[in-house]
Order: structure tokens, then sequence, then C-alpha cells
């Protein structure tokens, strides 16, 4: 038996209860960005179920969806890439990640600053390309890294890639990974080289994240226990810190992650397929381009009939782990629903509604895997 779970990173869809205490009432990435666009064009996902999900210009919902749909409520504190994912795989957050709006405390940047024999610029809460655009000639001027986090729980550095090659870089995030601990331990430390020239510079795609490793097992820990392959695309085993993984590839965008998942269901093996497709949050969401958002869902739409007759005899689900309106002020994650849509071949079919907890994802691959529990989830499929 095997499963895939694609999570198309940051593609919310209506604010949670709770989304004023994250500064993010009337957040929906799906409905807000469809308005602003003048509709959105996704024929596949919406044959599926995703216009029933929530109202989406272009997207009308069906009576007779082709698979399972519904919506998923974040238990865990937070909308952090970290906690979404460790929650579709059963793990809650019941402790919010530590964040730095105002930056990281003197004595910690001083560690770390002793630690690498650099002083660092920066440490503030800011946009990435913003960041690089203003600290980025001072950068190479001085070879000091520079370091910046944002509203999630996240220490991010950026170097420039004849400042620090990407091996150096990454081992300067190591350093900073040994030093957040206890109450800086943030949910990632990620590395964000850049190349070019004052007035051009340009991230790469040597990104890396650098986790806290879950404190409690997942459904991943579980299915690697019991033999089975966890075969990861894009930054999943980052995510997890690499546990409960088997083998992972990273990926250069979404249509490489597309390439290598339609490699990966051409394979005959039991277990899981994990896939995020960032896109949607990384290069236009968090840079708040409802245009280049739209694009992104347009390409993933139009790529879904080949993964699904790829995967026929696989069960499918296709989430996400937090929202990132694009059309709002702020350029961070936004609190919200993220949909859920399920394709068995069992052929199951219908509403599955309002969801508790992201946690119904572990539950139902649990099921679907024979696999014992973990979480708190309930599956949806038919018992």
């Amino acid at each position: 038996m095997r499963a895939v779970v694609i999570v198309l990173d940051g593609v919310g869809c209506g604010a949670l209860p709770d989304a004023h205490a994250y500064g993010d009432e009337g957040s929906n990435s799906l409905g807000n960005t469809a308005r602003a666009v003048g509709g959105l064009s996704l024929p596949n996902l919406g044959a599926l179920g995703l216009g029933n999900v929530t109202d989406i210009l272009g997207v009308p919902p069906t009576d007779q969806p082709e698979g399972l749909w519904g919506r998923l409520s974040e238990r865990s504190a937070g909308k952090d890439t970290t906690s979404g994912h460790w929650e579709l795989m059963g793990l809650v957050v019941e402790t919010p990640f530590p964040t730095y709006p105002d930056g990281f405390p003197a004595a910690l940047i001083g560690a770390f600053e002793a630690a690498i024999g650099r002083r660092v610029l920066g440490n503030v809460a800011a946009s990435g390309t913003e960041i690089i655009e203003r600290l980025g000639e001072e950068h190479l001027r001085t070879g000091c890294p520079i370091v910046y986090t944002s509203a999630d729980s996240v220490f991010q550095m950026a170097a420039h890639g004849d400042v620090a090659p990407v091996d150096r870089l990454y081992e300067w995030c190591r350093v900073a990974r040994g030093l957040l601990v206890g109450e800086h331990a943030v949910g990632r430390v990620i590395a964000r080289p850049f190349v070019g020239q004052p007035g051009s510079f340009e991230r790469t795609e040597h990104r890396r994240d650098f986790s806290v490793e879950p404190h409690g097992p997942t459904l991943l820990d579980r299915a690697t226990e019991a033999g089975l392959r966890v075969s990861g695309i894009g930054k999943i085993d980052d995510i997890f810190g690499g546990r409960g993984i088997t083998d992972c590839v990273h990926t250069r965008d979404n249509a490489h992650g597309i390439k290598l998942l339609l490699e990966r269901l051409c394979e005959e093996f039991d277990g899981l397929i994990f896939a995020n497709l960032v896109e949607t949050d990384s290069l236009w969401g968090h840079r708040n381009d409802p245009l280049g958002y739209a694009l992104a869902l347009g390409r993933f739409d139009a790529a879904l009939p080949s993964i699904l007759a790829a995967a026929r005899r696989d069960l499918v689900i296709i989430t996400s782990d937090h929202g990132v309106d694009p059309t709002t002020e702020s350029t961070d994650h936004t609190r919200e629903y993220v949909p859920l849509l399920a394709v068995s071949p069992n052929g199951e079919r219908g509403n599955v509604g309002t969801r508790e907890t992201f946690a119904d994802v572990a539950a139902t691959l649990a099921q679907w895997l024979g696999l014992s529990p973990v979480g708190p989830g309930t599956s949806i499929l038919a018992r």
C-alpha cells in the first residue's frame, strides 16, 4: 500500500476563529487571491471539490466531486511551516515556538558572533528580498552575514556566494541551531544564499532549513519503524530534522518538484511519498504577489491529471500547512483553515466537513497504511 501527501505550501482557505489573535482577520489565501486577479482557473482541483471548500471566484462548487473534500483546522499554536507539517503527521505543538519581532537578544547574537568569528548585520524582522537589497552591499564589503527574522519562528541568515559558499553558510547555520535551544528554540534556522550585484541580487535555489527536532513521535516515525519507505520531495527532511525519512530530494521550484513526484509514482514500493511544493509561499505569498500565486496554482492544476493517473493505486491527499494571503498588507503567514482534498482507489467521495485538527491526515494515513495511530486525529476514510 502507498499514500501520497502533497502540501501546497501557504494555501489557506479562510481565517480560523482565533485569527484575530494573530492579526489575520479576513484572511483567505484562495478566496482573496481569486478576487484580486479576477478569478482563478483550476478545473482539476475544482473537480475534486476545491470550490466547495470556500468561495473561489472562477472555481464553482460541484455537486459531484471526484473525491473527498473538506477543510482542516490547526490545533497547534502558531502558523508556522514546522508546526503545520508536524501536525499533519500527528504531532500537535501546544506551546508556540518563540518569535523575535524586535530581533534576537544581544547575548545570543554575541555568542553567535564569537562562534563564527564575525559580527552580523541586521538582526531585525524583515522581508528577505528587502533586507538583501538594503544590506547586501555592506555585506559584500565587510563579509558579515545578514541575520533577520519574521513574524514566524525563524533565524534566517543570508550570505552572498562570493562571501560564503553554501557549505560555509550551512555550517554557520548549524552553529546557530546549536545555540538556539531552550527558551530560544526557534522552529527553523534558514540558510538564504544569494548572488548578483547591488541592485540585482537574486536568492538561489540552495536554501536549506535546519529545524528543531520533533518533540514526539510522528506518522513518519511509525512508517519507517514498520519498514516502509518514506520518500520526501522538497524541504520535508529539513522540517522533520531528518527523522522518519528514508530518502529526500530538494527541489529548485514547483516544476522540479512535480517532475520528481511523477518519477516517484512510477516506482513500485510500499510507504509514503510526501511532497512540499513551496512556490505559493516563498515566491508569491511572502512577496504579496497574487498574480504569481494564481499562476503557481494554475500550473499545479494543469499537472494534476498526470499525477492522479500515475497514482491510480495510491491514496492521494492534497492539503496545506498554513495560509499566506498575498492580498494583505503583511508579508507573513496567515492563521487559516487549509483545504483537504483526497482521492482514494476505493472511490470514496463527498464532504468530510471541517476537521478539528490537521492530525486527521496522520490518522487517515495510519488507517490506509495499516500503522498504529499517532496523535489526536480521526481518519476521513470509511472504516
